[in-house]
């Protein structure tokens, strides 16, 4: 099969962007407004733009107005870093949240509806971790656009690119990195509409592909989350960053696993155990139903298993209530209709009158690709690779350390969006145009890989193995972890990936086959996870997401970034990134607020 697979044709642009979600499109816009008439490619594995994942985002994005009577910066940087369980690094938590608000005047001066308040002014509402004061009492800080704000992102983000005339790769998906004396210089893209393999040559390649939760049973991530891109990364002999990370929001919809946004506790819902009970006051006296994400997850796990959760009668699963029969009819049809109508959707009931079941869901990455604070990627903690940037959920600059709070996730995207499109329209300036010719050797990679597809003749099925990793990964390295769930994970991936080499392939084409690219799917969720589970395995102790059971406190001798590495499946290589703590060694105001600090709510 290998002989009849080859490269149609090369593509030239000035830059390559692979995912058009928020943080891909808001840097190609930036690229484009510092230098107009930039020729950019935009891969995106969905067949538009505005079906990325970024468009699901609900609740709304962080930022302080310099002139708000009473949040600071200051604060959104404490929460930032407290919320990390003290491992995001400082200077990014600094960059990050300074420009947030520029941000947001960015997107409503480029045609955003943010949500008004009666006098005019965008409105806010209060998220789990931020407070003002420094955890004294909650902040209005979210922007918000009803429960759509990713869409309104996405609206003005994609409508900017289409402005400046960028060219979009629609349904197509990178499938290999390439590289010339360790610059990179672009990518093989497989077009699947047409089935054919395309070379992107360009002077800088953008990294945007997202998260990778479709590994476990229950996801808020849309199905073409396979960790696409971190798998292209670790194949390529470069590391991603602190992979064990992985949030599970404490409000997914019973069933299918769809965020119920945290936007409907910022308006006053209230999870309830069985006995109708609100108990997040006994774990988070001040915060309460807005805690961080970890802890709340944590808490609702524990209701269930000392017996206190409720067994969904249709889905047959545990969880917990969330409250919203006291919320003020007008709030539930101007600002939380969306959410409210997916209850009614997938489960039957109507919030107004009904308690709504919820459980905590695979939601986030906080870890990815590593970068330094211009978002190249690097090669370890010292070296860049050249020409190659990452942004948005796939990096990790890290603004999250080990738990991000609500509303950061789209506050990151659009800033180092940003922040990365200034960069690489300084670079493209003097940067030396990729070979005439595509490396020697381009495609073998990929053509390797989808020949053996073509070519197994086994009787494994794919939703078999599938099911399997999403069950393994949910139980074992969920939000609760244990040494032993890890190494047995360890051993049934191993098992998993054996399998999967005898699946075989029921069409014999390139255009259109969906089984095909879900075997390439499979392969990536499979290496991630390995990766996920063995970085669990060596991180002992508990910080953020990351909550070890035979080690449930957070231990000083794990103050780092993990970097990981796996060229050969299951051999997975660690090295270290120290953890940026600039705001507390510069001893300015407020320093000691940014040392080892409790993480108490």
């Amino acid at each position: 099969m290998t002989n009849t697979l080859k490269i149609d044709s090369v593509l030239r642009p000035e830059v390559l962007v692979i995912g058009a979600g928020g943080a891909g499109l808001r840097c190609a816009a930036a690229i484009c407004e510092n230098r107009p008439g930039t020729s950019v490619v935009a891969v995106t594995k969905v067949h538009s733009p505005q079906k990325s994942h970024t468009s699901t985002a609900q609740g709304g994005m962080a930022a302080v107005d310099p002139n708000d009577p009473m949040d600071k910066i200051v604060y959104h940087m404490f929460d930032t870093w407290k919320g990390s369980d003290c491992s995001a690094d400082q200077n990014i938590i600094k960059k990050v949240c300074e420009s947030a608000w520029e941000q947001i005047v960015w997107l409503e001066r480029h045609g955003m509806h943010f949500s008004r308040t009666e006098q005019g002014r965008i409105a806010k509402r209060p998220f789990g971790g931020h407070m003002l004061n420094f955890g004294q009492v909650k902040a209005f800080r979210a922007c918000y656009e009803a429960d759509r704000t990713g869409k309104g992102i996405m609206d003005t983000v994609w409508g900017e690119t289409l402005k400046y005339g960028i060219t979009f790769l629609n349904q197509s998906i990178a499938v290999e990195l390439l590289f010339d004396n360790d610059r990179c210089i672009g990518a093989v893209v497989f077009l699947e509409q047409s089935g054919k393999f395309v070379v992107i040559l360009a002077k800088a390649t953008i990294m945007a592909t997202g998260g990778k939760t479709r590994m476990y049973q229950v996801s808020t991530n849309c199905k073409q989350n396979t960790g696409d891109g971190l798998a292209l990364v670790l194949q390529a002999g470069l590391p991603v960053m602190d992979v064990e990370a992985v949030q599970f929001h404490p409000t997914g919809i019973v069933g299918p696993g769809i965020l119920a946004s945290e936007a409907l506790r910022g308006e006053g819902a209230v999870l309830r155990n069985a006995e109708g009970e609100p108990f997040m006051e006994r774990y988070a006296p001040t915060a309460r139903d807005l805690a961080p994400r970890d802890l709340i997850s944590r808490c609702i796990m524990k209701e269930i298993r000392e017996g206190r959760g409720c067994i969904h009668r249709d889905h047959k699963l545990p969880h917990v209530w969330l409250d919203l029969r006291h919320i003020p009819e007008h709030v539930h049809k101007t600002r939380i209709q969306e959410v409210c109508g997916f209850f009614r959707k997938f489960v039957g009931v109507d919030p107004q009158h009904e308690l709504c079941p919820v459980t905590p869901t695979a939601h986030y990455q906080m870890g990815g690709v590593p970068t330094n604070e211009f978002g190249e990627v690097q090669r370890n903690a010292q070296q860049i690779v050249q020409g190659l940037y990452a942004c948005g959920e796939f990096a990790a600059a890290s603004l999250h350390g080990h738990n991000r709070l609500g509303t950061n996730s789209l506050l990151e995207l659009i800033t180092m969006g940003k922040v990365v499109g200034d960069k690489i329209a300084e670079y493209i300036k003097d940067a030396d145009l990729p070979p005439e010719s595509p490396p020697e050797g381009t495609g073998c990679e990929i053509f390797s890989r989808f020949s053996r597809y073509f070519e197994a003749r086994g009787k494994e099925s794919y939703a078999i193995i599938r099911d399997e990793l999403r069950q393994t990964m949910m139980e074992k390295v969920g939000v609760f972890r244990t040494g032993t769930g890890l190494s047995e994970t360890i051993d049934k991936l191993t098992e998993l990936k054996s399998r999967a080499g005898q699946m075989q392939l029921h069409s014999r084409s390139l255009v259109m086959n969906q089984e095909l690219v879900q075997f390439w799917e499979l392969d990536h969720l499979l290496e991630v996870s390995m990766v996920i589970a063995q970085c669990a395995l060596a991180r002992k102790e508990s910080r953020g997401g990351h909550y070890r059971e035979d080690y449930p406190e957070r231990d000083p001798e794990f103050h780092h970034h993990t970097l990981a590495f796996m060229r050969e499946y299951g051999n997975v290589n660690l090295d270290k990134r120290p953890i940026d703590m600039s705001i507390y060694e510069a001893k300015g105001e407020h320093y000691e607020k940014f040392g080892i600090i409790e993480r108490k709510y």
